[in-house]
């Protein structure tokens, strides 16, 4: 089992960071090889711990929840070939092309303080996005119940997302649930820094951040 990550593959990140092109990242691809494999051990181990707790990801294979370090750069003005950061999302999603559709567990690993555990439903589009402000509308003592919970703002602060300047389409200006239902994103974000993830216990910490998310998840993916 994979505790944690190596100082070598956040070294390498930062590396990567000066360094995005491909001539750098060809001369270096040993050092990608093995931050990529340790990254994927991680994650591997984050999997099965994350499992006991919510048999609902149980479908997927740890790997296939990575994402690829290849950039998409037709329709960006960056033309960065390669990310700076490793990244995964473990979902109940029943394909890859769904993650978007369901709430799950986010693990970002960018150095300098930029990585982090989250989760919740970034910019959910139609159904899902309508559904869940049906279920804040019909529950949302349930959602504040979740939010409100002292573990939950000890691991997140407070639910994240851009809001709406007006109330959605359908629900009276009075409600009391009024700034839940202008979210237009649910998300909850705990900051990790690099000393963290080189430390034998940075599984421990991510699965128990991960355990006080889960109630939010199911929140939304029930709706």
């Amino acid at each position: 089992m994979n505790t944690h990550l190596a100082s070598e593959t956040i070294a390498f990140l930062k590396n990567l960071k000066e360094n995005n092109n491909k001539e750098w990242f060809t001369a270096n691809k040993n050092q990608f090889e093995e931050a990529k494999a340790d990254f994927e051990s991680f994650i591997t181990s984050l999997f099965a711990e994350i499992a006991k707790f919510d048999p609902a990801i149980s479908h997927h294979k740890a790997k296939d929840c990575i994402f690829r370090i290849y950039r998409d750069v037709r329709f960006s003005k960056d033309k960065s070939p390669y990310k700076a950061h490793f990244g995964a999302h473990i979902t109940p999603a029943e394909k890859k092309s769904e993650i978007h559709t369901r709430s799950g567990y986010y693990i970002h690993i960018e150095p300098d303080g930029n990585s982090m555990l989250a989760g919740g439903a970034y910019l959910p589009q139609g159904d899902w996005l309508k559904n869940i402000r049906q279920e804040i509308d019909y529950n949302g003592k349930d959602l504040i119940e979740i939010i409100e919970n002292p573990a939950f703002k000890k691991a997140f602060g407070e639910l994240e997302g851009e809001k709406l300047k007006r109330m959605p389409k359908g629900y009276s200006e009075d409600h009391p649930n009024i700034e839940l239902l202008k979210l237009k994103s649910f998300l909850a974000t705990h900051k990790v820094n690099d000393s963290e993830i080189i430390k034998p216990d940075f599984l421990e910490n991510a699965v128990s951040v991960f355990k006080t998310l889960k109630p939010l998840g199911d929140f939304l993916n029930r709706a």
